[in-house]
């Protein structure tokens, strides 16, 4: 299930974006099947495959426009669906932008790795060799949180912090300086927790060791070497170009939502990007490739290593490597990954190294998520294009005893772009085996007597379940609960923010 706090308050790491079993980031397993996609016709019965789910998804929910890139054994896939805009039809291709959301965050890690692989930076170090004056309100957190935990969203701070400073130079060094009122919720490199402001003061740490702006820094490092002509942070970088417009679903229909041009500039980091599934697909290139002479080889797979504590957001996650979302396969095998979300933008992106996969999916519709679930969080993309499967998850039905140390009230904080608190709470309670979730406006309000159930879990092991929709049926992505140092229940997890027991 997915309390809504703000869809554009919160960025998120769609699809993910997305495990527990702490298998190695590179496997030397080589596929046990021969894949359907190993021949062309056979790539071609699988490319019109996602033609039909696509085109389905986009009628079923209100998505006016697609852009898709998959590669796969060797061969490029690279098309759009649809339109632009309901207002102004024009219609998507390859080279139309959409904003990537989140998936920015890779484009932070990979510059960052950059910095690292030339000897400038060391991702074991405190934030503080590189910014002397860093603090969060845990004065042993601001001093001893290391440059890969902001990587691998284990600081444990807040993270959901996105206030504006301005559209200035100075906005990311004026969010980090703020970070001050940030209060730390579990300690440095201790618990998984997907964290925005962690990735702003990474990217406050590129602009200092660089002497650059954050997006002069990334277009310098990144962008320009590997002629992403078309992946830009501003506006009016991309006047005069095939733009996929966002819309919101009201009703039955989409409607365009203009809140898409609006970001704020101290969270560019997180989630500014505007790109196209073509310049999508020549990046996972690059990360499958051996650096083309911008990293080393080592460095790239430094990056899909060494995971983070783990848990989930949408899927399972063995945690996170130096920016990118490691989730396991049924076959052992790695998958990389992870996304975006921002008002009316919903994307999806993933490799696997070994073999030699990618895809990347660009929505302009917040119906857009619906497609991303099934074809990321879900198994389809994957059994057809590389042979490997999610980890199993088959839905149980508890018991009361069991239920009932789930049950009660559990509160998300966030910083909204004004700099004012917010919060998304739950109530929890058992029902038919399973745990039904009712959302209140605060954590002081009350659940009114037969108020119809938000969503709800499905337990399929200790601790981990499935989403349910508001009709209690799976909806294909996943949550879990965290538990204390006291082994109680302390914190619910979904879409990687943490939710702390009352």
């Amino acid at each position: 299930m997915s309390p809504v706090v703000s869809r554009r308050s919160v960025l998120g790491g769609a699809v993910a974006g997305l495990a527990i079993l702490g298998l190695q980031a590179c496997s030397s397993n080589q596929p046990t099947n021969t894949l359907a996609t190993s021949t062309p016709a056979g790539r071609k019965v699988a490319f019109a495959e996602l033609d039909a789910k696509i085109e389905t998804a986009m009628r079923a929910y209100r998505i006016p426009g697609v852009a898709v890139g998959v590669l796969t054994d060797g061969e490029e896939y690279i098309k759009g669906y649809g339109i632009t805009n309901v207002d102004r039809p024009v219609p998507v291709d390859g080279d139309t932008l959409f904003r990537i959301g989140s998936t920015t965050k890779t484009f932070t890690g990979t510059a960052m790795m950059r910095l690292v692989d030339e000897g400038r930076v060391e991702l074991d170090t405190p934030v503080r060799r590189y910014l002397p004056d860093f603090a969060v309100a845990d004065p042993d957190a601001g001093a001893t949180v290391t440059v890969r935990q902001l990587l691998d969203h284990t600081s444990g701070w807040l993270g959901d912090f996105v206030q504006d400073f301005g559209r200035g130079d100075d906005a990311v060094a004026r969010y980090v300086a703020a970070m001050t009122r940030l209060p730390q919720l579990t300690p440095p490199g201790a618990v998984f927790a997907y964290n925005n402001a962690g990735l702003v003061v990474a990217g406050r740490i590129i602009e200092v060791v660089t002497g650059a702006t954050y997006e002069t820094a990334v277009q310098n490092l990144l962008l320009d070497p590997l002629a992403l002509t078309n992946t830009r942070f501003f506006s009016d970088q991309i006047i005069g170009l095939n733009v996929a417009a966002s819309h919101d679903v009201v009703g039955e229909k989409a409607v365009v939502d203009t809140g898409f041009w609006h970001f704020p500039r101290s969270c560019n980091p997180t989630g500014s990007l505007i790109s196209t599934a073509r310049d999508q697909l020549r990046y996972a290139r690059f990360h499958l490739g051996d650096g083309t002479g911008l990293m080393s080889e080592q460095a790239l797979i430094a990056m899909r290593s060494d995971p983070g504590a783990g848990g989930t957001l949408q899927v399972e996650l063995t945690g996170m490597g130096v920016a990118w979302m490691l989730r396991p396969s049924a076959e052992n095998e790695t998958i990389v990954q992870h996304g975006g979300t921002w008002a009316g933008q919903r994307s999806g992106f993933f490799l696997v190294p070994t073999r030699d996969f990618a895809m990347t999916v660009l929505t302009n519709s917040e119906g857009g998520g619906h497609l991303l679930s099934e074809l990321f969080a879900d198994d389809w993309s994957l059994r057809t294009f590389a042979g490997l499967s999610n980890l199993p998850a088959a839905p149980q039905r508890l018991g009361a005893a069991e239920l009932a140390p789930y049950e009660g009230r559990y509160v998300a904080d966030l910083i909204t772009e004004t700099g004012a608190w917010d919060h998304a709470v739950i109530d929890f309670r058992g029902g038919d085996g399973r745990l039904i979730g009712t959302t209140v406006d605060s954590p002081d309000a009350s659940t009114t007597p037969g108020q119809p159930p938000a969503s709800g879990l499905a337990f399929y092991k200790p601790d981990y379940g499935l989403d349910l929709d508001a009709d209690l049926e799976p909806v294909g992505t996943r949550s879990d609960f965290v538990r204390g140092t006291d082994g109680g229940v302390a914190w619910f997890r979904s879409h990687g923010r943490l939710y702390r027991r009352q």
